[in-house]
């Protein structure tokens, strides 16, 4: 399956297939072997081998061939995946929020007609279970991009959660001091 995955204004190109018990992940040319198990409903846990490119995929139960070229480092991570409107996606990676924009590719082809980036309501939620600190914004209120709209707590760490695009506060569903799970809608903005 191939992906254009847009994050920090940037698009890359995402390829996916499945090899044996992990996943060949393609990200911008360079290729990574990707083995995950499921946490919870949200969570993922990954090993990832870093650019295989120039490597083997000779694997053995203890792990990457040392003798298989780059592919000797294995490093881990814990992405925790909250999907959000019109094809955004928040991965909080250890305790760093990154929303992507997904726009899944069929036989190649580039996206076509729909909403124009930056249309349709821009929905906040959060990334992770936790206390709402500050809500920066009130209804109403215009908010330019990347401007930080709502403070979550989570695992003794701020996260500032920031407008993608300009706009205008449309719903505030949250409050200073409420515990929010994964997933949970704070902000709306137009």
């Amino acid at each position: 399956m191939q992906f254009e995955v847009e994050t920090g204004g940037r698009v890359r190109q995402v390829t996916v297939s499945r090899t044996g018990d992990g996943f060949a992940v393609s990200v911008d040319g360079r290729l990574h072997q990707v083995d995950f198990a499921r946490v919870d409903a949200h969570t993922l846990s990954l090993i990832v081998d870093t650019d295989v490119s120039g490597g083997t995929w000779e694997r053995s139960d203890a792990g990457p061939n040392p003798d298989a070229g780059p592919n000797k480092a294995r490093p881990t991570y814990e992405a925790t995946i909250v999907p959000d409107s019109d094809g955004r996606v928040v991965v909080l990676i250890g305790a760093v929020p990154v929303t992507l924009r997904l726009n899944s590719r069929r036989g190649g082809g580039r996206r076509q007609g729909g909403a124009a980036a930056g249309s349709g309501p821009l929905r906040i939620v959060a990334p992770m279970p936790g206390k709402v600190v500050r809500v920066l914004v009130k209804a109403g209120d215009p908010v330019r991009a990347r401007q930080a709209v709502v403070v979550v707590e989570a695992m003794k760490m701020e996260n500032e959660l920031r407008a993608d695009r300009d706009g205008t506060v449309a719903e505030i569903h949250t409050r200073e001091g409420m515990s929010v799970e994964a997933g949970a809608l704070l902000v709306v903005i137009q």
